[in-house]
This record gives structure tokens, C-alpha cells and sequence, in this order.
């Protein structure tokens, strides 16, 4: 019997198993709290947040299990909108230690000229070495040194990606980097930034950008409207759940086999994808006999749909539903 092939999931968790091993526990806990409060915080473009293999280590193991999630659950959404699409390259903006390049070797399987740009040099290093345990990705990932946001013109790729970037960038670099994407990009761009108010106000501003580039609005919205939600009011954001190894707890702190990682994205096509009818926006409400979803309609309007039982297999459906997931009105 032949033994199960290895998930793209499973080798990064593999990959990141040994990371720590002979770093001081203590120097690993100063650099988690570092990131922690810059992370938090503001950082300039100039100051690169992992200054050292210390920091990209414990970056690693704190944060790449979480945005491995949030940007495969955002690829899939893109995937679903665009089935009969799949990148024949990829470049990743800002992309540090390569958890998007992951994220998109899972969804899209099947190794493929790849480009890494960031600017700090130890998080490329290791990259490059946790890509070393796939040889797919060994093979077709570049890790090259660059400012995001600078005036450098970045190579051309149907997928580019900028995931966890733009708030540590100045408001002029952040605008500038999505642009390169825009101009960048020959099939997609996907942004995803913490599910936070003010990483949804990031997310609005790319996909405003996009939408004046020419792009078509992919997912999460069923429509390249404007956002129906009123600033200040709420924030659209997602969840993605985590599992978390002996290694991500120990690092974390925390007791839990998981966590919930909450993430804020727009995916954005030069094509026209396929329409989604409406979009989860909120977790469920599964309540005695009937689901209350919240919903983003593609008339681009913001509504609540009550399923009951009366509704025979679509309460069913409904109470399978998902937050994110894409829904067909009650006809």
C-alpha cells in the first residue's frame, strides 16, 4: 500500500517543528513579545519588524500557522469564483517567511514560478529554508530582497498576493504597493490584512484601488458596488480555524489544540468571475427550528434571511452554512 501523500498543510507544520530548537526559550518569548507590541502598534516603512534570524524564528512559529489559513481560506474563496482559473505563476508581495506561497501551493496544487519580494533578508533566508522540505517549492520559489512600496517594478504574475503588509506601511507606500500588484497582476490580486476595523479600512482602500485599476471584484463581496457598510458602524472580517501544534502552544502560550484567526480580504480578477449570489457575513445564528444569516447581496445591499424548517433542504443547508460562505436567496 502506498503511504499517504504529505498536504502542503502538513509539511509547513513539519517544516516549523524544529524552528526553535537550540534558540534560548527566553530570547524566543523577548522576540514574541516584540512582535506582539509592534504588531499592535505602528511600525515605518524603514524599520523592518524581523530584524533578525531570532525574530523570523519566533514570527514563524507564532504567526505563520494563522496566516497559512487566512490566506488559503481567501484563495479558496477565490477559486470558487473563478473555477475554470488557475495561476500560472505567482508573486507574493511582502511576503516574508512564505506563508502565502504555501497557502497558494495547497489551493492551486502543483509547484509554479513563484517570486517572494520583502525587504528583510533573515525572513527571506528562512523562507527559503522551510520552503527546502517541499521539492516543489524548492525548486520553483525565488526569494528576492526588495522595498514594498518602493518605486521598483515588480515582475508580472497572474496571482500576486500582499497578506499581512499594508499596516506596516505608510498610507503613500501602501497605495503604492497596491498599485504594482494592480499593474502587476494578469489574472488576480488577493489583500488580506487582520480582521480588525482598521484592517477592513485597509482592505476598502486596496479594493477601491483595484476596482479603479479595471479589476472585478472576486470575493468576498458579491459585487464590485461600494462597500454597503457604513464606516465606523462595523467591519467586514472572516474566521479561519487554526490548528495549533505542541510547538505553536508553546510559543503562544496558550492551552487550546486551536484557535480562531479573524482576517479582513478582498480577491480581486482582471475576468469576470463567477457571480456568488450573497455572501455569509457573520457567523450563523442556528437558533430552535430556524438560522438567521447576515448577508451581502449582489445588488449591494446588506440583508438578514431567516431559513426555517418549512424551507426543507435549504434549512439544512443553512444550518451547514458557514461564515464566508457564498448563499443562494430563498427563491
Amino acid at each position: 500500500m502506498n503511504a499517504p501523500i504529505e498536504q502542503p498543510a502538513d509539511t509547513l507544520r513539519n517544516a516549523l517543528a524544529g524552528l526553535l530548537e537550540g534558540l534560548p526559550p527566553t530570547q524566543a518569548a523577548r522576540a514574541v513579545d516584540r512582535l506582539i507590541a509592534n504588531y499592535r502598534g505602528t511600525t515605518p516603512t524603514d524599520a523592518p519588524i524581523l530584524r533578525d534570524r531570532a525574530d523570523v524564528a519566533a514570527y514563524a512559529a507564532y504567526r505563520m500557522p494563522a496566516t497559512f489559513e487566512a490566506v488559503r481560506a481567501a484563495l479558496d474563496a477565490l477559486a470558487d469564483a473563478a473555477p475554470d482559473w488557475t495561476p500560472a505563476g505567482h508573486l507574493d508581495l511582502g511576503g516574508g517567511t512564505g506563508a502565502a506561497v504555501w497557502a497558494a501551493y495547497d489551493v492551486f496544487p502543483g509547484p509554479r514560478p513563484t517570486t517572494v519580494l520583502d525587504w528583510s533578508e533573515a525572513a527571506l533566508a528562512l523562507g527559503r529554508e522551510l520552503a527546502a522540505a517541499d521539492a516543489g517549492l524548492k525548486e520553483s520559489v525565488s526569494w528576492q530582497r526588495a522595498r514594498i512600496g518602493g518605486p521598483e517594478t515588480p515582475p508580472e504574475a497572474a496571482l500576486v498576493t500582499i497578506s499581512y503588509v499594508l499596516k506596516e506601511l505608510t498610507e503613500a507606500d501602501r497605495a503604492a504597493a497596491v498599485d504594482a500588484a494592480a499593474r502587476a497582476a494578469t489574472g488576480a490580486v488577493v489583500v488580506i490584512e487582520p480582521g480588525t476595523p482598521d484592517g477592513y479600512t485597509r482592505i476598502i482602500e486596496a479594493r477601491d484601488r483595484l476596482i479603479a485599476a479595471g479589476f472585478h471584484i472576486a470575493a468576498p463581496c458579491p459585487h464590485s458596488a461600494a462597500c454597503p457598510i457604513v464606516p465606523g458602524t462595523d467591519w467586514c472580517h472572516f474566521s479561519a480555524r487554526v490548528s495549533r501544534s505542541s510547538l505553536h502552544r508553546q510559543v503562544k502560550g496558550g492551552s487550546l489544540a486551536y484557535e480562531d484567526e479573524k482576517f479582513a480580504y478582498v480577491a480581486a480578477t482582471r475576468f469576470a468571475p463567477e457571480p456568488a449570489p450573497a455572501r455569509v457575513v457573520r457567523r450563523p445564528q442556528i437558533r430552535k427550528g430556524q438560522v438567521l444569516l447576515d448577508l451581502c447581496e449582489a445588488e449591494g445591499a446588506l440583508a438578514r434571511t431567516t431559513v426555517t424548517k418549512k424551507h426543507g433542504a435549504r434549512y439544512k443547508e443553512a444550518r451547514d452554512a458557514d461564515w464566508g460562505d457564498a448563499w443562494t436567496p430563498l427563491g
